[in-house]
């Protein structure tokens, strides 16, 4: 099954957090490798007056069941000193599990797609160059929904790249 990651951090080192999040993502089997997006310094959305972030998005495919796949990002959001205080509040490092093939849930722990993906560019503009035929459940293309979207908070950046796992 092919599935969507979204990274992102706003507080600390965040590209070494990212790059960290990305080497621990793939360090366990069930997890292979696809495409990696650029990284985007975004502007926050929603939530407290707070610093801006970097993000990208990690397309794999899996032999995990999309609940196994939450517990593995939500260890790896763990093992940065991730901190659930405060609802879209600042954070060292944030892994949301965008899409997972086909499957649609809706339960209190995961839903999929992910609710506000396709009206958030920092997720659309960085899928649409890691998977530019990708199609967001429910949604249509997501190089169409980047495309549309508000992007005057999202700027690639050109000076780091992010390291594909070995």
């Amino acid at each position: 099954m092919r599935v969507a990651l979204a990274l992102g951090s706003n507080l600390g080192n965040r590209f070494d957090t990212l790059q960290g999040a990305v080497d621990a993502l793939f360090d366990a089997p069930g997890l292979t490798f696809v495409a990696i997006s650029p990284v985007y310094e975004t502007d926050p959305v929603g939530g407290p007056e707070q610093g801006p972030y970097l993000n990208a998005v990690v397309i794999a495919e899996t032999t995990l069941e999309p609940r196994a796949l939450l517990e593995r990002a939500q260890s790896v959001e763990d093992s940065f000193g991730r901190r659930r205080a405060e609802r879209w509040g600042p954070r060292t490092l944030d892994i949301d599990l965008i899409a997972a093939g086909d499957h649609v849930l809706d339960d209190p722990r995961l839903t999929l797609p992910h609710p506000r993906a396709h009206e958030r560019a920092f997720v659309l503009v960085p899928w649409a160059d890691a998977e530019p035929g990708a199609v967001l459940p429910g949604h249509g293309s997501v190089a169409e929904l980047a495309a549309a979207s508000d992007t005057r908070g999202v700027r690639r950046l050109t000076d780091r790249t992010l390291q594909v796992p070995m």
